[in-house]
């Protein structure tokens, strides 16, 4: 699977569901955690578990995949799910402020796209 198509499918979903602030970096060649990361934002808590249960709902129906590991609760606002190669973070806006990913990936990574 390219794991390019797989990144675009899940910023398409979260997209469609109204998920804020979605950025896709890309983090190859050079980084060995992952080869994408999709971030985005969710209003609230419920927003957020909707947001992650649609991910690896459609995921696992499209490509009969799961995620490695899944981290983080919507009630604490902030779920990561490990894909392999692609990585997404779900965030409550004040969580996503605190840990400032964009920010630390930045300078390793190139923005593919950013919806706001």
């Amino acid at each position: 699977m390219n794991t390019l198509v797989l990144a675009r499918e899940i910023v398409d979903l979260v997209e469609d569901r109204k998920a804020e602030d979605i950025l896709l970096l890309d983090l190859r060649p050079d980084n060995i955690i992952a080869d994408f990361f999709v971030i985005c934002s969710g209003d609230n808590e419920r927003h957020l578990r909707a947001l992650s249960e649609l991910v690896r709902f459609e995921v696992k129906q499209k490509y009969g995949k799961l995620p490695f590991t899944n981290e983080g609760t919507a009630r604490n606002g902030w779920i990561v799910m490990d894909y392999g190669d692609v990585v997404v973070h779900f965030f409550s806006p004040d969580k996503r402020d605190y840990y400032a990913l964009e920010e630390l990936w930045d300078a390793a990574s190139k923005v593919m796209l950013r919806i706001q």
